[in-house]
């Protein structure tokens, strides 16, 4: 029964407007079980033929056909197929990846069939016992001899059952023992019932063949059988077929496989690789974790002006150059407004600046009238004393509340409790002290003094007028319409509307907005980064696919698909981008617990959010930047791929 039936196969190649030909007008049929070889000088076009029989080249014009199928109605991965189930190749220089042992070497066609790891093994394993090498399993090619090498391609090409086996001058890289030991495995194979297509320009290797066919030229001069005996050819056992999903989950499994070891292989490389996608998840990461940070810590200061807070001040707006002579602001005001039933309390407020006294020293102060129940609405906590009464407020009582720059500057070490200070010749009784604000950014400078409004008003000041209304609108209150309503009670008190509000809510959305569009203005910046990192990873990809051209073309030729080499480039780019994004992440972690350390301000504080999106980010990098290179190794040929050293 015929395998191979060639009619009028020509293979030539265009050089400007010439043709220059291979193979003329080749007509060749082999029968199954047949051992053939093919003779010729150098440049006879011999390993032209094989190559176009082992379907890694096509012919310009002509029929082939495997099996009686058409060869030209195949695409390239049906071809592949029939390198990976049908042929078996023995090349004159091994061919064999370095980087894998020889059982390694000998299981990897049974890869792109498929096949099982512990299967593949198993089969490997007997092989290599076949061809006597079962004690060197585990050893890399360079720890080979040459004979010991085509061994392992002899069982390479079995593997998957090698029903036509091609050697391409086996023998010609080795010494006459070694090749006499190989031609005689390669004569056993026969026996067994193989189909031998032998290349060769040796009369002697020749002769082991029953049928010699010479070519010169790219044409056939003779075709002699030495005799009409042709084995009998055993049915041989097919490896077990996997459903679609097995076959997917292997093929991944495998290209995961692969691209760690080539990763390993190739340590500095890879970490090269890496970097830009380190540095850009770093900063990405980083940035966030400090906008973050910032942004919790601005909130806290906005915050401590008083939570759910409207202020209440004279004139038209911020810089109302009429605003200080309106003096309609009155205590009835807050009075009236700390009735409200959406009011939780009310403090009015008045300002002045003055000389303070203590003992022998004296320094310029300001001081803030306030009600009983201003660190209520501004906020803030007391260190040590108490707050005011509400029988001083309306006793106007001479007593303070200082800050810890005045504590410091008039006592240091001493406790301020009891003592009396005068403030503008009023001497006030020091009842309690401020506790430190734990602000962002410059502390304050000032000394500050607080006294109970009415005591500002009526013994420091003499005057009935006051500076401002801070209301404290209850939790459960909408602070945008609780404002509305003061200001139609004011309007209506005043008779017109001779007065701003601040709410701190708008405040504190204005002070986030601010903060999030400066966390993703920098974030953007670190994007780039990333993206500067992907196309690192892009031309790191094209050399390494340029560096494994011949490693390409080993696989095409066992059986390798397309998309088995596409898959597995573009496994190694995304698995690159992957660990370069979990180095960047552990790195950003490193340096947040570093800041967090040394810096007592505020603190970084990472986002799980950011550091998922930021390893997803990798991965699209991975596959957006990795496409281009596995897609150009996908589209190698195989026969320029193996020639590339």
């Amino acid at each position: 029964m015929k395998i191979i039936e060639m009619q009028n196969v020509s293979r030539y190649f265009t050089l400007g407007s010439n043709k220059i030909y291979a193979l003329k007008n080749i007509t060749l049929s082999i029968d199954k079980g047949d051992f053939i070889a093919i003779m010729g000088q150098s440049g006879s076009g011999k390993s032209t033929l094989m190559n176009i029989i082992g379907c890694l080249d096509s012919p310009s014009s002509g029929s082939y056909r495997v099996n009686g199928f058409e060869v030209a109605d195949m695409d390239k991965d049906r071809q592949a197929e029939l390198r990976c189930k049908t042929f078996g190749f023995i090349f004159q220089k091994y061919n064999l990846l370095t980087s894998l042992s020889a059982i390694e070497n000998i299981a990897l066609p049974c890869v792109y069939y498929g096949l099982e790891n512990k299967m593949r093994i198993e089969k490997s394993q007997k092989l290599l016992k076949d061809i006597g090498l079962e004690d060197r399993a585990q050893n890399k090619p360079n720890e080979l001899s040459g004979g010991q090498q085509q061994r392992v391609s002899i069982a390479r090409a079995l593997i998957n059952g090698g029903e036509v086996i091609l050697a391409d001058e086996p023998t010609g890289a080795l010494d006459s023992k070694s090749g006499e030991t190989v031609m005689n495995i390669i004569k056993n194979l026969h026996k067994s019932g193989h189909t031998i297509i032998l290349v060769t320009h040796d009369r002697h290797i020749a002769s082991f063949a029953n049928r010699i066919v010479e070519i010169k030229d790219g044409e056939i001069i003779s075709d002699k059988r030495k005799n009409d005996t042709v084995p009998e050819v055993k049915r041989r056992a097919s490896l077990s077929k996997k459903s679609s999903f097995d076959y997917f989950r292997y093929q991944i499994y495998e290209s995961f496989r692969m691209s760690v070891k080539a990763i390993a292989a190739h340590k500095l490389r890879s970490l090269l690789t890496m970097l830009g996608i380190i540095i850009g998840i770093t900063s990405v990461v980083s940035v966030v974790a400090l906008g973050n940070g910032s942004k919790v810590k601005i909130m806290e200061n906005v915050n401590s002006i008083g939570t759910n807070t409207v202020m209440i001040v004279p004139g038209k707006g911020f810089g109302d150059k009429e605003a200080g002579k309106i003096k309609t602001l009155k205590i009835d005001d807050a009075e009236a407004l700390s009735k409200l039933s959406y009011v939780d309390s009310v403090n009015p407020s008045i300002a002045t600046n003055g000389l303070m006294i203590y003992k022998n020293r004296s320094l310029l102060a300001s001081l803030d009238g306030v009600s009983a129940e201003f660190l209520q609405v501004i906020n803030k906590k007391l260190q040590s004393g108490r707050k005011f009464s509400v029988s001083e407020v309306k006793a106007a009582a001479a007593v303070a509340i200082i800050d810890q720059n005045t504590q410091k500057e008039f006592f240091g070490d001493a406790n301020p409790l009891g003592e009396t200070v005068v403030f503008n010749k009023q001497p006030l009784k020091v009842i309690g002290v401020m506790a430190k604000e734990d602000n962002f950014g410059p502390p304050a400078t000032g000394l500050h003094v607080y006294t109970p409004y009415t005591t500002a008003m009526y013994k420091i000041l003499g005057s009935q007028e006051i500076a401002g209304i801070t209301v404290k609108v209850s939790d459960n209150v909408n602070s945008h319409l609780a404002e509305d309503s003061i200001i139609k009670v004011l309007t209506a008190r005043h008779g017109a509307k001779d007065f701003f509000t601040i709410n701190a809510d708008s405040i504190r959305k204005m002070v986030e907005d601010i903060a999030n569009t400066m966390t993703l203005l920098i974030s953007c910046i670190a994007v780039i980064a990333l993206v500067v990192g992907g196309i690192g990873v892009m031309n790191i990809m094209l050399v390494s696919v340029t560096e494994r051209t011949k490693e390409i073309g080993i696989k095409m030729a066992i059986g390798a698909k397309r998309r088995n080499i596409l898959q597995q480039f573009l496994t190694e780019a995304v698995l690159l981008c992957l660990i370069g994004g979990a180095m960047g992440v552990l790195l950003a972690l490193s340096f947040s617990l570093a800041f967090n350390h040394f810096v007592t301000e505020f603190k970084m504080i990472l986002s799980l959010d950011a550091v998922l999106i930021a390893l997803a980010f990798s991965m699209a990098i991975g596959v957006l930047f990795g496409y281009m290179p596995a897609r150009n190794a996908s589209n190698l040929n195989p026969i320029e791929a193996l020639a590339r050293d």
